[in-house]
């Protein structure tokens, strides 16, 4: 109960003791109906009902269902309902991989173009609004958001996937390492795992995405990407990118993860939902991470799209090694190894950071999205679950 701004709790087992309790205190309380000095002596009380015990009667403590759904619960939305998780998880980074792919794909589209290795003359950008402008100017509204339907399709069960195997590592691990510790091994260990499959699911979306993201794309849309590279190179082609991709991802999503849950540490030490400290983590956490792998992020779009000018390179260094003309078309540029040779011979170093604000532009809010809105989704679904257990539903 509340009066004159002392707070006093009571419970059953505690009315016997109370005035012994206050006695001893060194200052001035408010008792029931009487104020007390710090020597426990009586200053001044209200005239009825002074001395008589019963002005605490005992309040029995019923744990029913209207008392229950009355007090708002304290939700631990880290430490998950049993048997809950892996679903919570699921649907909680499906929204959050679809929001982050979608809302950020126009910057996605910029940093693509951004990495060409000898851009044509007409899609040469200063910077990443200029980007934008010369886009929209010259080539339609919506062209910044072409091919985001594919990504979309991927991004769900991929984030899905990647968020739950996530959890699932690092709640086990951590455990086995240090029961009721944070363990920054098991983040980045179950960062890596999650990237495996992830990416396996993602990458054939990357590889589609990428493509009609370049400047002068030849495909119509998304199925007619799909079945010109069906056609013309296999399905191998959905997975050229593929082992680049996870050389890029493991150490990029390692760093993310490391950095997140520190900086989780330092800003929300006691794992609270705090809004503002996931997006902050998030930001931080994912351009540090963009920013130490563009030149992987570079050698994997290359891979992707084949670029003419790059191909005409490798075809023509391919000819003059056995002595025979240089066939258009006849082999393209496969492997981590090939796609760092094609890169420095085109740009030197300085071309394997091309790109890079972009990327860092592109992943500060993209990171920061997908962990606030992962965080949003997995406290309000173990909040509803954690008031039906209390309700005994």
């Amino acid at each position: 109960m509340e009066a004159a701004g002392f707070a006093t709790r009571i419970s059953p087992m505690d009315t016997s003791g109370v005035e012994s309790r206050v006695a001893g205190t060194p200052e001035l309380r408010w008792l029931g109906s009487r104020f007390l000095d710090s020597t426990g002596g009586r200053i001044w009380s209200f005239p009825s009902r002074v001395n008589d015990e019963s002005t605490f009667p005992p309040v029995p403590h019923r744990s029913t269902p209207e008392n229950l759904t009355r007090v708002e619960p304290d939700v631990e939305y880290e430490g998950l309902p049993q048997g809950a998780a892996t679903g919570t998880h699921m649907l909680a980074g499906a929204v959050a991989g679809i929001m982050e792919h979608c809302l950020m794909y126009p910057i996605d589209c910029v940093k693509t173009r951004m990495q060409s290795l000898q851009p044509d003359p007409s899609a040469r950008y200063r910077n990443v609004m200029d980007a934008l402008r010369q886009i929209v100017r010259t080539e339609g509204l919506w062209r910044p958001v072409r091919g985001v339907n594919v990504l979309a399709v991927g991004a769900g069960p991929a984030h899905a996937l990647y968020f739950a195997c996530y959890e699932k590592i690092k709640f086990s691990l951590s455990y086995a390492i240090h029961p009721g510790t944070n363990s920054h091994f098991a983040n980045g260990v179950a960062g890596c795992a999650a990237t495996v499959l992830h990416d396996g699911l993602m990458n054939p979306a990357e590889v589609v995405k990428q493509r009609i993201q370049m400047f002068n794309s030849p495909y119509r849309g998304v199925i007619d990407c799909i079945g010109s590279m069906l056609r013309h190179e296999g399905p191998s082609a959905f997975y050229r990118s593929y082992t680049t991709q996870l050389t890029m991802n493991v150490p990029f999503q390692a760093l993310h993860f490391i950095t997140y849950e520190y900086l989780q540490e330092l800003l929300n030490p006691h794992r609270h939902y705090n809004p503002t400290s996931h997006m902050a983590s998030g930001a931080l956490a994912g351009a540090l991470a963009a920013a130490v792998t563009t030149p992987l992020d570079v050698c994997k779009t290359l891979l992707n799209t084949q670029e003419v000018q790059a191909l005409h390179v490798v075809q023509a260094e391919a000819a003059g090694a056995v002595g025979v003309a240089a066939v258009p078309g006849s082999r393209h540029i496969s492997g981590l190894a090939e796609a760092f040779r094609t890169v420095y011979r085109m740009g030197g170093v300085p071309a394997f950071f091309k790109g890079v604000q972009a990327r860092v532009i592109y992943q500060m809010p993209s990171t920061a999205i997908s962990w606030s809105v992962y965080e949003f989704f997995k406290y309000i679904i173990t909040k509803r679950q954690h008031e039906r257990q209390l309700r005994g539903d």
